[in-house]
């Protein structure tokens, strides 16, 4: 071999060292440049000076008839507050009334009407159970797999279901509240996980398409329907003639009820390989528009203009929806979990942390807050807590639950475990 071929394989042309070092020195500084850049994106952010509208502090109920209580929709209110004004008296500790077993997981609450609580399993079966016995008065099995709370009115309830078993993928049913006869259904193009909203003769629900829809209450007809970039699965939230919902590209929206028209469209500004997704359903309040995001954050945007007011990093997915007060000693407050397994007490105005509280494992599912109790469920474990909304000090526990837990009827409280419905009563 030539003294030249022998150089040559013995070590490398200096040139291809050169490069070699050019091209590591370009991947670290594009390696570091991401890390920066993802972190900036997904960090904590503050706007002090945002505007904030002032509420007056929440009332207890007024007195009505029993058998005309309603707890209509997901969250209780159209603008899904998840609170719930109940009395001094409805607190821990409980006894427990009485249980009926689904058999089958229980991811969503019930809705209440008079004396019937409707509940849908996520195997389809939507069941209507007496709230002061826990027999069951029917049942109706409405397709394959569903993940949703149902709508109630004075005499139907409205279903929205992921299979139906009948060719379509999704579809929408409006069932007598009565005996459980369907009234009127409609198939549709996608699967719809998102828990329907009626306001003034109109269903409004989202689908995995993209799809939002009005419908008429008493047929099923459309009235509009609005198409947004990705999968819409939380429940649609209403607040001043306008409906909020973000969506599976990251984007959350406000679109006139009315008319389906755009108003405006606002980015999560989420992960560097493409936004963060919103499951979560937004709660308005102050002014303002709150939820979830799987980049990790919690959300804060202004609801007239949809500008950013703040955002807070917990370090993983925000799958759950935030329950809203003004709770006594602290001011208007916003509760929710994340993957972390930690519970977040927030100030609605900045954002800032008023109290944690560490539940071990992930919290999937959404807070609901009763009084001064609010209460959420811990995937992992299955176990359910109640805090109090001032100080975190935990007040309730039961070894069941996975996702959203706790409804109300002023009087007792209904808590969907793991795969049972609970009706506990203030001792």
């Amino acid at each position: 071999m030539s003294a030249r071929r022998k150089r040559l394989f013995s070590r490398p042309p200096r040139r291809w060292l050169a490069i070699a070092g050019v091209l590591v020195l370009v991947l670290a500084g594009t390696a570091l440049g991401a890390y920066l850049y993802e972190r900036n994106r997904t960090g904590s952010v503050y706007h002090p000076h945002a505007p904030f509208t002032a509420e007056s502090a929440p009332t207890s109920l007024p007195k009505r008839p029993p058998d005309r209580f309603s707890w209509p929709n997901y969250g209780y209110t159209k603008y899904h507050s998840r609170f719930f004004p109940a009395a001094e008296t409805v607190k821990p500790p409980f006894r427990q009334l009485w249980v009926r077993n689904a058999h089958e997981l229980l991811e969503f609450p019930p809705v209440i009407y008079a004396g019937r609580l409707f509940q849908l399993g996520d195997n389809a079966v939507l069941t209507a159970t007496n709230k002061h016995t826990g027999q069951v008065v029917w049942k109706r099995k409405l397709g394959q797999l569903s993940a949703s709370s149902p709508a109630v009115t004075s005499n139907t309830v409205y279903v929205t279901v992921l299979n139906s078993g009948q060719g379509a993928p999704g579809r929408i049913f409006a069932i007598n509240s009565k005996d459980g006869v369907t009234r009127w259904s409609r198939a549709l193009p996608a699967r719809a996980e998102s828990s329907p909203l009626v306001d003034r003769g109109h269903v409004y629900f989202g689908s995995e398409n993209g799809t939002v829809y009005a419908l008429n209450a008493s047929d099923g007809n459309v009235i509009w329907t609005y198409h947004a970039e990705g999968a819409v699965k939380a429940s649609p939230t209403l607040s001043g003639g306008v409906l909020y919902f973000g969506d599976y590209s990251g984007h959350l929206q406000a679109i006139s009820e009315s008319t389906g028209r755009l108003i405006w469209r606002s980015g999560s500004e989420g992960a560097l390989l493409g936004s963060g997704t919103f499951y979560s359903t937004c709660a308005v309040s102050y002014g303002r528009v709150f939820l979830g995001n799987t980049d990790g954050r919690i959300y804060a945007y202004d609801a007239r203009t949809g500008h950013l007011d703040w955002a807070v990093q917990t370090g993983s997915y925000v799958y759950a929806s935030p329950a809203v007060t003004n709770a006594p000693g602290l001011g208007p407050t916003i509760y929710l979990g994340s993957y972390t397994g930690t519970f977040y007490a927030l100030n609605a105005r900045s954002g800032h942390i008023r109290w944690t509280f560490d539940a071990g494992e992930r919290i999937s599912g959404s807070a609901t807050i009763i009084g001064r109790v609010v209460y959420f469920s811990v995937l992992g474990i299955h176990r359910t807590y109640g805090l109090g909304i001032s100080t975190g000090v935990k007040l309730f526990q039961k070894e069941t639950g996975a996702f959203d837990p706790v409804i109300s009827d002023g009087k007792d409280i209904y808590l969907s475990g793991y795969t049972g419905l609970y009706a506990l009563e203030p001792r």
